[in-house]
């Protein structure tokens, strides 16, 4: 499949913008729920145990504020895709940008592209489990589990992040370049 690049660059600003005001949103209620609470679904990524989460959803039930923290899981099922295609479009202006067709190190940014990708369905398993856990009740092993998963999406969204770093300098090479071939 071929995409045009004014496409590929209008997609890419589109799913970063998008991407970066899901963040915004979901940071702030984030930080909301903490403050009220004491606990932010954010920090379930870093919990390992039952005894972890089960303390987390006591202080959230205390006031009722799993509702908010249902919501803000749930919402975070909206910003994956964003930051999916944020960041693989990244890898995919990258390797356009800087690599030969054919080339080795094409191969190599090709799956690198991939990994936000792979990133982003991780999230969602990792979600799924802490909404089950949050339903049904926690297990040492469903939280080892979602750890795991945890860890490995932060390593597939490092990767994207490198990628969108490449994709916002290669944008400014050719804002650049096309400012000098004017000059």
């Amino acid at each position: 499949m071929r995409i045009a690049k004014a496409t590929l660059n209008r997609k890419w600003l589109a799913a970063t913008l998008l991407a970066a005001l899901a963040y915004a949103i979901l940071a702030s209620l984030d930080m909301r729920l903490k403050a009220l609470s004491g606990a932010g679904t954010a920090d379930l990524q870093g919990f390992t145990s039952a005894a972890q989460f089960e303390a987390a959803f006591h202080a959230w039930g205390v006031k009722a504020y799993l509702s908010r923290a249902g919501f803000n899981l749930g919402f975070d099922y909206l910003f994956m895709p964003l930051y999916a295609a944020s960041l693989f479009y990244s890898g995919v202006i990258v390797m356009e940008a800087f690599t030969l067709r054919g080339s080795s190190l094409r191969r190599i940014l090709s799956m690198a592209a991939i990994a936000p990708v792979v990133a982003a369905g991780l999230d969602a398993l990792e979600n799924a489990l802490h909404l089950t856990m949050l339903w049904s009740g926690p297990s040492d092993a469903l939280a080892r589990t979602a750890s795991t998963l945890s860890t490995a999406k932060w390593a597939g969204i490092a990767i994207g992040l490198l990628l969108l770093a490449g994709a916002f300098f290669a944008r400014l090479m050719e804002q650049q370049k096309a400012r000098l071939g004017r000059g």
